[in-house]
Order: structure tokens, then sequence, then C-alpha cells
């Protein structure tokens, strides 16, 4: 359906589906009292026309996965009253991101990181660009605009590609370039293209050369 109505169909779509699209399924609720909740946030934004997906790459001075890419977010704090705002509130301190600025579109589904102990609660939202991003570097790195379009397109017919990290679990995975998007973040990926686009590939993505993506548990 994509390639028969082009670019500019594939962004309508999204701009008009993806809110109903959210709120017309069940997400999966992950209750566990032995990991640590956290919540994230998957941002489209439009740049030059066309969907983008957001993505960070942490620094090397963070506690966990350092110079890995991620959806903005973090673990749970005492003082948050929902998983929303925990996702808010973070995405506020590592990149200067308002709450008021993003346009939530739904939740889906928890997913649990194989080696951090985390349960991460995925959020859709929509913000403005471009932006006035204040990244804070001791958290951030740099930020990543990847075009969805791209994403949603699949390996183009290469061999399925699966990354096998040092506790042995091979992992499905995109790429990006030079960067390599797997673990919670490329499953949270996934998830977004399985609901709006469902004939992705579930393995493996090769979207070019101007950015990239990871999470903040795996």
């Amino acid at each position: 359906m994509f390639q028969q109505e082009g670019r500019m169909g594939y962004v309508g779509y999204m701009r008009r589906g993806i809110a109903k699209i959210l709120a017309s399924r069940p997400w999966r609720r992950i209750a566990d009292e032995s990991l640590v909740p956290a919540a994230v946030l998957l941002l489209l934004l439009e740049k030059d026309g066309e969907e983008h997906i957001l993505f960070t790459e942490r620094s090397q001075k963070v506690e966990y996965h350092k110079g890995e890419i991620s959806f903005p977010g973090g673990k749970v704090d005492p003082g948050d009253s929902s998983l929303v705002q925990t996702a808010l509130r973070e995405s506020a301190e590592e990149i200067g991101l308002c709450p008021e600025d993003v346009t939530i579109l739904g939740r889906m589904d928890d997913i649990v990181t194989l080696t951090t102990g985390f349960i991460v609660t995925p959020y859709v939202g929509r913000i403005p660009y471009p932006y006035p991003f204040q990244v804070n570097r001791d958290e951030i790195a740099a930020l990543i605009l990847a075009p969805l379009e791209s994403l949603s397109k699949g390996c183009g017919g290469e061999a399925p590609q699966v990354i096998v990290p040092t506790n042995g679990i091979g992992a499905h995975c995109f790429r990006h370039g030079d960067h390599i998007i797997w673990g919670a973040t490329a499953r949270i990926l996934q998830q977004f293209l399985d609901i709006t686009t469902p004939t992705t590939d579930p393995v493996c993505n090769d979207i070019g050369a101007s950015g990239s993506a990871t999470s903040k548990g795996r």
C-alpha cells in the first residue's frame, strides 16, 4: 500500500492513523516486582516533508550501555505520578524536551530487558520540528533522526542479520549507517513497525547513513 501511495501517502497515513491504531489495540502490561520500571518515548517528527523517529546516542559517562543508541527515557523516580510522566521527565532531563511540546499518541506493550532488569513501557509521541533541543552531554552524546519510511522498508532482500552479544543470546537488529540498533530499542522499534506497517522484516532493517538507534536496558 505504501509503495503505491508514495512518500506523501505514507506520511499522510502516519499523521492520520497512528493514534487511532494505538487506541484500537490492547497493550500488554508486565508486572514483576523484581524488575525496575522504566518508560521511554518513541518520538515522531516531520523533517523535510518526511516522518522521522528521534533517537539518542548515549554518552560514555552513563552507568548502562555506554555509547549505544536509545529512545529518550529512563527509570521511574519515586515522585513520578505515572509512567508517561517518567518518560516526559527523563526526556526533559536528557534532551531539554518540554512536556507541553509532546503530544502523546498512545502506549505500546511493555518489554523486559535481557541483562539489566528493567520493565520498559514505550509511549509514542509527536513533537514539532525544528526544535530547540538542549542536550545534557553528561548523558547524551548526540541526537539522531531516522526516516520512518526507510525504517519500514526492511532489508531490501539482504540476508537477515542476527547479532550475539556477550550473554550468548541472539538478537534481531536494525542497521543504520555504521550504527547497529539492537536489544530493547530494536524490539520497541519493531513493535511499532509491526503495528503500523505489518509487512516489515522482523529481523533486520538497513536504513542508510543519516541516523541510528538503542535503549537504556537490554
